[in-house]
């Protein structure tokens, strides 16, 4: 399937809604017009309010159990691999992830790591050098700056030099557990299986207060919501990193869209179209680097917004259209593109819920107790939930109040990134920004360019938990 090769921008429907909204005051009353669209927004709010909530029992239910007693199949499947890192001047980071994929248990024989530099200008290009020069098992590629395509570029070029059933995706700040490739790779004995996806936990939750909030928010989003989508839809999403696909399909779809900047969303939607599925195993750990300031929360999130708003409007119409899916897996895949809208919707619904209460906006069906409360519980629910199954120790919940200001932060990434899109302005790729703080792994050799500062090893590998270290009760 061929990617999508529209402009992105679309100024003329952003300034058909504005038209459609004067013209619909001017014919039936200001205040009649701002009561409908709250009506719609509260409808939009209650359907994800019981989205959340029906996630929420889901993993409240299961989730732990699975967690527990997920050792099956581990060692009756091993078909060829190959690991695939991009790395953008990752100095920070790139010895723990380079110490942790050497660590994964699978047959030497089978497994090919590869890690590309691309264009990076601090060490990470010698680093990387100098452990290849050491492991005959690791491959480095060195693209050029300025070589293009950003995280998709660089793992298609990669993707030339190995020949594997199945390829897997980290990050350079990932540290995934020793079995994380097998828990992955066994999916790929049903055919259908076209991409699995891991569960990724914070590592470094007590570094700050903003990677406090993002920790619980992990917790959230894989614990229940991922788990919640598998469980109930079995339509959770390729995360783009602690991921596996297959490389057939890989191969056939035309490899990862270098015209996307969240190409992990891309290919989810490729892959359902292209009638396989994907899979979520809430075992197959790895552990990640938070953001730790609200700069790099907004550089990283706006970049998923943008991405993933761009995504909807290039294959919502597409995917309603295909038989490889069911008229409720339709809307759920519907629902999970919209996500990325959703903040700047509840942006809007509090400004019509502030001008109800003045006297601006006819909505009496809803009263004074607006269903856009809703919007807040549901994710509250999942949260608390996240937390519970997670089992971590109970001061952490003090850090849901984390989320007061990082919800009305995300209210306005999102509406920035859908009047951008909307508009067409230029946007490329963009890394996220790494601290180096906290490791999972002790290097296995010694940090290649020692002038360059690079975090201190903090110990042995922690548990199969959802608690970053020092936080186990």
């Amino acid at each position: 399937m061929a990617h999508p090769d529209r402009p992105e921008g679309r100024p003329l429907v952003l300034a058909g809604y504005a038209v459609a909204f004067a013209a619909a005051a001017v014919l039936f009353g200001f205040d009649r017009t701002l009561g409908v669209v709250a009506g719609a927004l509260n409808v939009v709010f209650g359907i994800y309010f019981c989205r959340h909530l029906a996630f929420a029992v889901a993993a409240a239910r299961w989730a732990e159990r699975d967690l527990l007693a997920a050792d099956v199949g581990l060692d009756t499947y091993t078909p060829p691999v190959a690991v695939l890192v991009g790395c953008k001047n990752e100095e920070l980071v790139v010895d723990g992830m380079v110490s942790a994929l050497l660590a994964l248990d699978y047959p030497a024989d089978r497994l090919t790591l590869v890690v590309v530099d691309d264009g990076s200008d601090d060490s990470t290009g010698p680093k990387l050098d100098a452990w290849a020069a050491q492991e005959p098992r690791l491959r480095v590629l060195h693209r050029p700056p300025g070589a293009g395509g950003g995280k998709s570029g660089a793992l298609n070029e990669a993707l030339a030099l190995v020949d594997a059933e199945i390829v897997l995706v980290f990050d350079a700040d990932h540290e995934p557990e020793p079995s994380s490739l097998r828990r992955l790779v066994r999916h790929f004995r049903d055919p259908v299986v076209g991409a699995v996806m891991g569960r990724c936990v914070i590592r470094n939750g007590k570094d700050s207060a903003m990677a406090g909030t993002v920790f619980v928010d992990y917790l959230s989003g894989y614990l229940v919501n991922e788990y919640g989508r598998q469980a109930l839809f079995e339509l959770p999403a390729y995360g783009g990193a602690n991921c596996a696909v297959r490389m057939s399909t890989l191969r056939a779809l035309g490899g990862w869209n270098p015209e996307t900047v969240t190409e992990d969303t891309d290919l989810t939607l490729r892959v359902l179209m292209a009638g396989q599925r994907v899979r979520y195993d809430v075992s197959a750990i790895d552990f990640e680097e938070a953001v730790v300031s609200a700069q790099r929360f907004w550089k990283q999130r706006y970049r998923w917004a943008r991405g993933h708003q761009k995504c909807l409007r290039d294959y919502w119409w597409p995917l309603m259209r295909t038989p490889y899916l069911s008229p409720v897996e339709k809307v759920e895949t519907s629902l999970f593109l919209a996500v990325y809208h959703v903040p700047m919707l509840s942006g809007l619904g509090l400004l019509l819920t502030v001008l109800r209460a003045f006297g601006v906006g006819d909505l009496p069906i809803v009263g004074l107790l607006p269903l856009s409360m809703l919007l807040f519980i549901g994710p509250l629910a999942e949260l608390c939930v996240g937390l519970l199954v997670g089992r971590v120790e109970r001061r952490s919940a003090w850090r849901l109040l984390g989320f007061l200001p990082a919800f009305a932060l995300s209210i306005w990434i999102t509406s920035r990134a859908y009047v951008d899109g909307m508009l067409g302005r230029p946007y490329s790729w963009v890394k996220t920004t790494r601290s180096g703080a906290t490791s999972t792994v002790r290097p296995a050799a010694p940090a290649p360019v020692p002038a360059v500062p690079v975090s201190a090893p903090s110990g042995s590998r922690p548990r199969s938990f959802a608690v970053p270290p020092g936080e186990e009760r």
